[in-house]
């Protein structure tokens, strides 16, 4: 008879990581074997509500059965064909995308990084072959304290220290302003400039929110000097806000929006350049692509993300969970909590400094079965499935308040 194989305990896995893993992550001490909605479950059985939803890759909860359903059936008819071939799934994907987002085209990619390092290419493109600036002598404006990923060129204009030291020589062509500061905007755009860069809501940074009429602000000053507004939304976007964008807040439409993360739903990498035609009409055949950009799974997965989210619930969901989650931060003021900022399902909470680090409160909301994670000292990041119950997110706020109250 044989034996059962041996369970390993999530400790052994831990170990097992470190001499084959590269250590670019430092993850908490959790190995999650299973998961559905917003509940995991490690390998010895103990349940964890996610509080961060993969960066909000998992908008819709984890094996959310519409997506699931989705890829199942791609799954079974075709995965891959590389752009080499058209396929039969993308032109529904774009044409929804497209439609949800109120632009033209949609040039389609597989990680958020790709998807931004698209659209420094298009952009520069488009300021050489529209607006007329002089070859290689484009630049891009951005805002101090973004995160766009972690590529070259899109370190080169990060002001995050980690993010850069020794990875040099940087890509010029970009200018840093302070976020959330038209002036310095408006002084550093000039004849040379392709585009302006920026998150709507700054997600790495701790979510950080700008003032009302700040976007408004980018759109009208980009629109009179002729540039380009490139909305990063791989994290703010689809649903996340209580809006199927950030920049909807302010009613305001970008000449490119980036999508990622959620547009997967947490099944596939999947992530889009959406923009007006004659932007994305700079590219030609053989300048820019992707073997797995556009393919049948991600389109068929990414077509199913758009149906939920062309039915209103996510986003309403969204906003009004998000009234509990403000209210719940709010009485946690003085309490262990020196501030927080949040808009729909989505906060960044600034901890006293005297309780604890973000890492600490963020083990210490482990061990009471509620998963977060940290960012820049002693901010946390909270950013749940919308599909979240008003119970569960009282449960997690009633284990932040019992974690500050202990102290770590």
């Amino acid at each position: 008879m044989t034996a059962p194989a041996r369970t390993h305990t999530s400790a052994e896995l831990i170990r097992a990581e470190a001499p084959v893993l590269a250590h670019n992550y430092h993850p908490l001490p959790v190995v999650v074997a299973r998961a559905e909605g917003t509940w995991v479950e490690d390998v010895e059985g103990r349940r964890y509500l996610d509080m961060l939803a993969g960066y909000s890759a998992l908008n819709f909860g984890h094996r959310n059965p519409v997506l699931i359903e989705a890829a199942h059936r791609q799954l079974d008819r075709l995965t891959l064909t590389s752009r080499a071939f058209h396929n039969d799934r993308l032109a529904d994907f774009a044409t929804s995308l497209a439609r949800l987002t109120g632009l033209d085209m949609v040039l389609p990619m597989n990680t958020g990084a790709e998807a931004v390092e698209s659209a420094v290419k298009v952009a520069r493109k488009w300021a050489y072959e529209v607006k007329g600036v002089a070859p290689d002598r484009a630049t891009i404006v951005v805002a101090a304290d973004n995160f766009h990923g972690r590529t070259t060129t899109i370190v080169s204009f990060s002001t995050d220290e980690t993010a850069r030291s020794g990875f040099g020589p940087f890509t010029p062509g970009f200018r840093i302003v302070p976020y959330n500061d038209l002036a310095a905007l408006e002084a550093a755009v000039d004849e040379t400039t392709a585009a302006v860069l920026i998150e709507p809501i700054q997600g790495e940074a701790g979510v950080v929110i700008p003032d009302d009429g700040y976007l408004a602000g980018v759109r009208e000053l980009t629109s009179r000097k002729n540039c380009l507004f490139v909305a990063d939304e791989i994290q703010s976007g689809l649903g996340r806000t209580g809006s199927t964008l950030a920049v909807d807040h302010e009613g305001v439409v970008p000449d490119m929006l980036l999508l990622g993360k959620a547009l997967g739903g947490g099944i596939v990498p999947v992530s889009a350049v959406v923009a007006r035609r004659d932007v994305l009409e700079v590219l030609r055949p053989g300048e820019h692509g992707s073997t797995f950009g556009g393919n049948p799974l991600a389109a068929a997965v990414g077509s199913a993300v758009v149906g939920l989210l062309e039915t209103g619930e996510f986003q309403r969901r969204a906003a009004e969970l998000g009234v509990v989650l403000r209210d719940g931060l709010a009485a946690l003021v003085g309490k262990g909590v020196e501030g927080f900022r949040a808009r729909g399902l989505w906060a960044g909470v600034d901890i006293d400094p005297s309780i604890g680090t973000g890492r600490e409160i963020s083990e210490g909301l482990m061990r009471e079965g509620v998963l977060v994670k940290d960012t820049h000292g002693s901010t946390i990041r909270l950013a749940p499935p919308l599909t979240i119950t008003a119970d569960e997110l009282r449960s997690a706020l009633a284990a932040l308040e019992k974690v500050l109250a202990q102290g770590v």
